[in-house]
């Protein structure tokens, strides 16, 4: 399975919140990429995306394991580790980011401030600049609208280059379930479509973006 895919995984150190958000010209992205677990981590894994690493890491994580002692695993038994693309944070705010060397261009990450973020089959590198900015522009917005606005910025400043079709938004508290969890599986502007889930979301459950 090879796609394009960018993707910011971030925590909140006011809110002890982790969480993920994700865009690609693939369907329902959010049913493969984004992995949170209530103080634990963010993860995604992406490009010729091997899902089973976002909840091996998170168990890894509860077991002390750093996040590039987890890359480092998955690299030693992984014969498609180059093909990969995994960035993930934990609730300490240690972080790990690998793009392979066969996955396919634009492809590359960034680290900020609480967050990484990564793609493939991008416009450029302007896309990630664009995330990273967007999410450290206002700290005391709630985690899920500042992951929104890194993706909404790396969309507008290109995105996946072969287009639109899905995007999610994932972010967990204390709970043992993500308190926000939204999906647009398959829409011609799944990244605003999901701006407008999550404002219909906001005024359902207000208690859950603070």
């Amino acid at each position: 399975m090879l796609y394009g895919t960018f993707s910011i995984t971030a925590r909140s150190p006011r809110t002890g919140e982790l969480g993920v958000a994700v865009a690609s010209k693939y369907l329902a992205v959010g049913a493969v990429v984004p992995f949170v677990s209530a103080g634990v981590g963010a993860v995604a894994t992406q490009a010729r995306v091997n899902s089973a690493f976002g909840p091996q890491a998170l168990g890894m994580l509860t077991k002390s394991l750093s996040p590039e002692d987890i890359l480092r695993e998955f690299g030693g038994n992984d014969p498609e580790w180059e093909f990969r693309q995994l960035h993930l944070i934990d609730a300490r705010g240690r972080f790990a980011c690998h793009t392979g060397t066969k996955t396919v261009d634009w492809a590359g990450h960034l680290v900020g401030v609480d967050c990484t973020v990564a793609g493939n089959i991008l416009t450029g590198p302007e896309v990630l600049d664009a995330m990273l900015s967007a999410f450290q522009a206002d700290p005391a917005q709630p985690l899920a609208r500042r992951l929104l606005a890194a993706l909404l910025a790396g969309d507008e400043a290109g995105g996946d280059r072969r287009g639109r079709q899905s995007a999610a938004l994932l972010v967990a508290r204390r709970e043992p379930y993500p308190i926000v969890n939204l999906r647009a599986d398959d829409h011609p502007e799944a990244p605003r479509e999901l701006a407008r889930l999550l404002d219909l979301f906001a005024k359902a459950f207000p208690q859950h973006l603070r």
